[in-house]
Formats: structure tokens, sequence, C-alpha cells
């Protein structure tokens, strides 16, 4: 039921929107001058053109073909038209319609995956807000690739979790054809395969040793009594029955406060138990490595990462992606951030003799980067046009006043702060590195500032939070939807 309700609360507004929009402006708006007419180049069967200003795969193109095919029956009941007049922009948009909705529905398999004993009103609540994300929203409404992209990460995500590997690399594949950047989210995912897999059999192998000793406890105590022997056997033998498809991958994703080793432990057994593992390893997540490879080979053939404008958009470390990523995830997700007091108690251990917590490498680490970001080589450009919020925040308040740069530096650290103890509530240390380096991976080689590259890293982040507050929630919704209401208005 909860599904159901999550999608016809994410089409009430999709629809009448998407009307709004395309009434409002019925012409490509931004870069739809390039994916619209790509699209519908598609759509007469042409496809060897290709616009050389068009950076990412086809993989939008070719859904949204799919898409208009399952329209055009239709279509012709109501009029004969041809497939290529059916490729309007105002059809091309609602692709992303459709895969918003869709988008709400994975989101609320995953929130009630990882959050079992979670209820359906709060998971719904939950899916929506997520759904109201305004970089997400306001694209739902364009033909941009943004929408298609987190919808098949999250698919990706969900197959995983579910142990479908297959299907996983698949949807894994075609996110990559979406958006190039998305090879880095499918490693992620993989390796976060990898870690349930192995931490999943340990705890197995945990808790048939830990029953097997204290069987052999109970026979020694009780070897005279045979009513007690009875009882030892049938304990026996459920212990000895354990199924590995029973141990859900959903204990291994959750972090035990009670579990206190480090970040090398934690490696040394993921290695130790995945070399164990290897062979079934490597048939799981086999798919993974082909497309990965396909990838590269990818890559070697086109000479860059980017199909068109290579010129513009050659890869250039931007490090302080990190920092403006960590503050704007923290600004629009709800209060789950660690106090200030938290914060200082964890500088003056910098002041301490001993030994950094992992969390406080990591900081150390994002102080480096900063460092080394204030001293670089400033970039040919860094923001969009002017219709884009980074380039008015930019123009007006940070580069109109040098000083912000630097007194924003301990908003950053906070917001770091605050991500790392959000998830360090909820996942294993080694979780919180793999999300970090792909986030890192991600923005890092993107020397423009956009907040669209952010929305898969703030929703990987929210999703493995441990909030379940309706109050805190329904708060964050407010704040999206003030957002959402006043984009609308500036459109």
């Amino acid at each position: 039921m909860g599904r159901i309700a999550v999608a016809v609360i994410v089409s009430f507004w999709v629809i009448p929107i998407s009307i709004l929009v395309n009434r409002v402006v019925p012409e490509p708006y931004m870069d739809e001058i390039f994916h619209v007419p790509q699209a519908q180049q598609y759509c007469k069967g042409n496809f060897k053109s290709w616009d050389p200003m068009i950076t990412t795969p086809p993989g939008l193109y070719y859904l949204s073909l799919a898409y208009v095919a399952s329209l055009f029956p239709g279509m012709l009941t109501v009029k004969a038209v041809s497939f290529f007049d059916v490729c309007s922009t105002a059809v091309l948009r609602s692709t992303n319609g459709v895969l918003a909705v869709l988008c709400s529905i994975i989101l609320y398999e995953i929130i009630t995956y990882l959050r079992p004993a979670l209820d359906d009103r709060k998971a719904t609540l939950q899916a929506v807000v997520l759904a109201l994300y305004p970089l997400h929203w306001f694209f739902s409404f364009l033909y941009y690739t943004d929408v298609a992209s987190l919808t098949a990460v999250l698919a990706m995500y969900l197959a995983c979790l579910k142990k479908k590997y297959l299907f996983s690399a698949l949807l894994g594949a075609f996110a990559v054809l979406i958006r190039q950047t998305n090879i880095i989210w499918m490693i992620f995912v993989a390796c976060i395969g990898v870690i349930n897999i192995t931490l999943a059999h340990r705890r197995i192998g945990a808790e048939v040793n830990e029953n097997h000793v204290s069987e052999r406890k109970n026979d020694f105590l009780t070897s005279t009594s045979s009513i007690s022997v009875g009882s030892n056997l049938r304990k026996r033998k459920s212990g000895k029955a354990v199924d590995k498809d029973d141990i859900s991958i959903r204990s291994t994703s959750s972090f035990s406060a009670t579990q206190t080793s480090g970040l090398l432990g934690e490696i040394q057994d993921i290695i130790l138990t995945s070399w164990h593992m290897k062979w079934g390893i490597l048939v799981s997540f086999c798919p993974f490595l082909l497309a990965l490879l396909a990838f590269i080979a990818f890559i070697h053939w086109n000479g860059s990462v980017v199909l068109g404008a290579k010129e513009a958009h050659a890869v250039s470390p931007h490090f302080a992606q990190i920092m403006y990523v960590s503050l704007f995830s923290v600004l629009l997700s709800p209060p789950l951030h660690i106090t200030f007091g938290q914060v200082a108690t964890l500088l003056q251990s910098f002041w301490k003799n001993r030994p950094l917590s992992f969390f406080q490498w990591l900081f150390a680490l994002t102080v480096g980067l900063l460092t080394v970001h204030f001293f670089s080589i400033a970039h040919p450009y860094l923001l969009a046009d002017n219709r884009h919020y980074p380039f008015y925040l930019w123009r007006k308040v940070i580069k109109a006043h040098w000083s912000m740069k630097f007194l924003l530096v301990p908003l950053y650290v906070y917001s770091w702060f605050s991500i790392f103890g959000i998830l360090g509530r909820t996942q294993r240390k080694i979780w919180v590195l793999v999300y970090f380096l792909a986030t890192a991976a991600t923005l890092v080689p993107a020397p423009l500032i956009e907040f669209r590259y952010y929305t898969i890293p703030f929703y990987f982040l929210i999703l493995h939070s441990d909030n379940t507050d309706n109050r805190h929630w329904l708060l964050m919704g407010v704040l999206h939807m003030s957002l959402n209401i006043f984009t609308l208005m500036m459109f």
C-alpha cells in the first residue's frame, strides 16, 4: 500500500506542474536546446547524428524512444501522427515526470529494506520528502539527464541490496550510459555489496561457532539427562541448519554501537573473508567487472571521459567540491547534525597527545584538501550561466566578499563532521570511507560548480541516516517545498 500511496502523492504534483511548465516555457530551455533536438534526431531514426556540444552518452535518448514508442499507439487512436511528431518537447519532458514517480517508489523500497521496523506511514513520508529534494524536483519537469541518472543508480543499489547482482550490474551499465560519472557509483555499489556479503558470512560463522561451543557445553553438563540430551539435539540441529539466505544484508548494513573494531581491523576482516570466498564473490560480481572494463575500453577509444566539448570539460582537480557538497547536503537535510559542542570536543583532541580516530583522520584530510584548493591555480571557468543558483551565490556573496571563502571554512568542517556523525551511527567505518572516496572521485575532477552534481551523494547520505522523527522529516519537507516554490516563481 505504501508504494502506491507514494506514487499517487508524487503524481499529484508532477502532472499539474508539468502542464504549467510546458505552457509557460514551451520551447527548449537551458541545456534542453541540446538534448531535445538530439532526441528528436533519434526519433527520426537518424542514429548517426550527434551534437558535438553534448557531453553525456545517449542513454536518456534511448529511454525516451522506448517511452515514446509506448505512447505512439495511443496517439494514433486520437489522430494520425508520425512517430517524430510524438517526440515533442512536452512529451520528451514527460519522460522525466514518469521517472520521478518511479524513482519515488524505488526510494520507498530502499527505505523499507534498510529499516524493516519502520511502519508504512513513516516510510511513505520519508520517500515523499526525498522526492521533493529541490535539484531532483525541478529537473523532473525538464529534459535533462539528472532524474534518469538518479533513478538508474538507486535501482542498481536496490537490486544489489536484494542480492540480484546480475540485474544490478545491468542497471549500473545503463546508469553509465546515461551519465559517465555513474561508473563511480557502480563501483561504490559493488564495494558495498562485497562488504555486506563478507560481513554476513563472518556473522554466520560467528553464530554457528558460538552455537557449537554452547552445545558442547550443554552436552557435558547434561549428558546424564535424556530429556536434556533430546533438547540439546534439537539445539544442535537448529544451530547447524543456518541458511545463509536467511541472514539479511540489513543486519550488516547497520552499524552496532557495541562494535569497536577500527577501520584497519574492518579492512583486514573483509580482505581475509573475501579471499576465502573469492570464487563466490568473483561469480557474483563479475558483471560489474565486465561493465568497468567496457567503460575503460570506451575511454581508450574516445580519448576522454566526455563525448563532446572535450576542451571545455577537461578533467581538472577541484578539491573544494568536497567542501561545497558537505555544506550543501547539511543545509538541505533534516536536523541530523552533531552539535557544536561535539565538534569542539573533537577539535580539542587534536591538541592532546592521543591517537586520532578514523573520523578525525578524515577531518585532517578535509583540511588538507582545503589548503590545497586555496593555493591552487584558478580554473578556466567555474560556473554555469546566470540561470543557475551557483552563479548568483558565487558572484553576489563569495566572490564579492573574498573573506567569505575563509569565513566558511568552519562551516565546511562542521558539515563534514555532521556527515561522519550521521553515517557513523548506522554504518561501519569502511562504509563511510567508501562513501567519502566515491563522493570525492565523482566531484573532484569536475571544475564546474553545479549543485546538480551533489544529488546522488545527498540521497545516499539521507537514506542511511537513523532519523525517524516525523517532525524532522516534515521540517525538511517544508524546507524543500519552500525552495521549490521559490524556484518555480523565479523560473
